[in-house]
């Protein structure tokens, strides 16, 4: 998996700060966080146990899972490294300034941005953070994505399981 975190500013000014975790495999939104005020070390707590609860409907993956991030202080905290450790994700960090070594994030957010923020309203914070369950849905269900054969990481999911 890995994960990063991404700012959309709005019209009137105010911003949106959002983290998000992926599935390197089948490039799915696995969760995301969203506040209008920079990222703890909470936030990110959160977004890992999110994670699993939801792909794997429990406390704790049932295997290792490397759970790759930048350098940031939010994700180097020692209660994120550790809440790591409990849920059997193993976290790894990017080179410093070298944002390509997390290349499924960094095109994540660009095709968030490109896709869904420019041509949405984001007029305030309020209105962005109302608008992000459905446009990460749609990401997930709906949107085309090459590296899956011009299928959604839903569908994607579906494949790998009927064929497993």
């Amino acid at each position: 998996w890995c994960s990063d975190c991404f700012e959309i500013k709005c019209y009137n000014g105010e911003k949106v700060f959002v983290g998000f975790s992926l599935d390197t495999c089948d490039r799915e939104a696995i969760s995301f966080v969203a506040k209008d005020k920079p990222f703890l070390a909470d936030d990110i707590q959160t977004l890992m146990l999110d994670s699993v609860e939801k792909r794997f409907n429990k406390t704790k993956a049932p295997r290792q899972i490397e759970w790759l991030s930048d350098r940031g202080s939010i994700y180097r905290a020692y209660n994120v490294q550790a809440l790591g450790r409990e849920l059997n994700l193993k976290c790894c960090y990017t080179a410093s300034y070298s944002p390509e070594s997390n290349g499924m994030a960094e095109a994540f957010i660009g095709t968030i941005k490109r896709d869904y923020v420019y041509t949405s309203d984001c007029y305030s914070a309020k209105e962005v953070l109302k608008m992000l369950p459905d446009l990460i849905k749609d990401y997930n269900e709906v949107a085309p994505h090459s590296a899956l054969g011009m299928k959604s990481p839903e569908e994607y999911k579906q494949i790998l399981t009927k064929n497993w």
